[in-house]
């Protein structure tokens, strides 16, 4: 008997212009958990689209056999009936709906009554180790919650083959910790998984094997136990990339672009409950502070409140080069100086259906139209210098955005910025879900900004990325700046010690 639950053999897959998948073997063991890895543009999303019926039979080439049979599939519901259910990182849940209507809304025509709707979810609730009320709508949970109710939702289904496609990404570490744990006891009771993430520690530390794609084709699998990160990330760019960050430059200027005095923010509907409190710092000009903090520490919501993007109530100044700005709304803000690269750059920076031109020209819009014409010939002009001075690649600056890899993805909103010259620019989270060739162009060209004598914000949850690129590192622990330090005294376990 076959020890593999799921084959697939051979797979070309072509777009026009693009072979995106180029004879790529993948096999599942049964009861164990495959991580697929490879940078973005690898192919991965293309093979998991044939996997689940989007890219339906016959539209591809090559052979997927589910517990040694062959199988057709013409839509994702003929996947689902086979057993395989994909999780992908935009959860497909109702927030307005129930716990109990999430996890039964696919079998819904079987369930007659809301008790049965209760006890069903309770049911699944439990294999995911989820204590909370059905009725709770899910709107009201946090993601690492609503992650564990698609799981319950999709094992409902009788899924025996799990699809994870980059889990933990929105996640904390307790979360991601659960989720984790909740797999490696799936595996235990038969349930096999692929585990897609550019988080390599994860893949090793839950995957029994791990297959490696590259430009559309299977490079290797091997053992888990017989790789570590650097064989892995070797493989995936097709160099060695032990060397994570571009050298350090030190801070050529010493004047600064801003300053920050006494900001607090409290809650816009109730001014007793303080998020930000009394936060002071400065920024010179082409230097890059690094900004570290948990989840829930304020990262995001102080600089999206200096950007006037934040709904609170905020007190304190603010000052570019010497002189006071009033920011009220993010206009003022980009008019001051600044840009801000947010960190889910899908749904806040970019129209993911428009051009490239469209994407890099959108925040100076007013410059290229003139009563309600644009001037297509500036747009364009301008567009490909900011695309080559970033290097994003792209067939065309008429590629719609969403056909890019997330590394050139984010390659686009910085392109955006830099057409408004930029006296400070904030990244947030600047190279989640972009994998690790991908991010040290990101670096490359942050490093470069900072040379032009750009100020650079960075907000990071991974402390290797804060210790690689900041020349200076500031803590915020709820809502307090609690440790400043300069790179070379800094490291992980003096920077965790001022978090917790």
């Amino acid at each position: 008997m076959d020890e593999y639950i799921l084959k697939m053999e051979n797979i070309v897959k072509s777009f026009p212009g693009v072979l995106a998948l180029d004879h790529v073997d993948i096999a599942l063991r049964k009861g164990t958990i495959l991580g697929l890895v490879g940078e973005n543009g690898a192919g991965k999303s293309t093979l998991i689209k044939v996997l689940s019926g989007v890219y339906p039979h016959g539209t591809f080439q090559g052979q997927v056999s589910v517990h040694g049979e062959q199988r057709a599939f013409r839509n994702e519901r003929d996947s689902v009936n086979a057993g395989i259910a994909v999780i992908y990182q935009e959860l497909m849940l109702f927030p307005e709906l129930t716990i109990a209507e999430n996890i039964s809304l696919p079998t819904i025509e079987r369930i007659v009554s809301k008790d049965r709707m209760h006890s069903n979810a309770v049911k699944w609730m439990k294999e995911v180790g989820l204590n909370e009320n059905p009725e709770t709508l899910l709107k009201n949970l946090g993601i690492g919650k609503q992650q564990l109710i698609e799981i319950a939702k999709v094992l409902s289904l009788r899924a025996k083959i799990l699809i994870l496609d980059e889990p933990s990404a929105s996640l904390t570490d307790k979360d991601t910790e659960h989720l984790l744990g909740l797999l490696k006891e799936l595996r235990n009771k038969g349930v096999s998984c692929i585990y897609i993430s550019h988080k390599l520690n994860e893949v090793l530390s839950i995957c029994d094997d791990v297959t490696v794609i590259r430009d559309g084709k299977t490079i290797d699998t091997k053992p888990a136990k017989e790789l570590d990160e650097q064989k892995i990330i070797k493989m995936m760019v097709g160099r060695d990339m032990s060397i994570r960050f571009p050298p350090k430059q030190p801070v050529k200027y010493n004047d600064v672009v801003l300053e920050v005095k006494d900001i607090t923010i409290t809650r816009f509907d109730d001014n007793s409950k303080i998020m930000l409190d009394h936060i002071n710092f400065s920024l010179k000009r082409g230097e890059t502070l690094g900004i570290a903090g948990l989840m829930g520490a304020g990262r995001t919501e102080l600089f999206n409140s200096i950007f006037g993007d934040f709904k609170g109530n905020f007190t304190g100044e603010i000052f570019v080069e010497g002189k006071k700005v009033k920011i009220r709304k993010p206009q003022d803000a980009i008019n001051s100086g600044f840009g801000l690269i947010t960190e889910d750059r899908k749904r806040n920076a970019l129209n993911l259906i428009g051009s490239v031109k469209d994407n890099v020209i959108m925040v100076n819009l007013d410059k290229y139209t003139a009563m309600g014409v644009v001037n297509e010939n500036l747009a364009i002009l301008n567009a490909d210098e900011m695309s080559k001075k970033t290097r994003i690649k792209t067939p065309s600056l008429e590629t719609k955005v969403m056909n890019l890899s997330g590394g050139n993805q984010q390659k686009v909103v910085i392109a955006k910025w830099l057409l408004v010259k930029p006296k400070i620019l904030i990244f947030d989270e600047p190279t989640r879900g972009i994998d690790v060739g991908a991010k040290y162009e990101i670096y490359t060209l942050m490093n470069e900004l900072k040379n032009e004598g750009i100020g650079i914000i960075m907000i990071s949850s991974e402390l290797p990325e804060i210790l690689g690129m900041s020349d200076r590192i500031l803590v915020l622990n709820e809502g307090r700046i609690t440790a400043e330090f300069d790179n070379e005294k800094a490291s992980e376990e003096a920077i965790m010690a001022k978090l917790i």
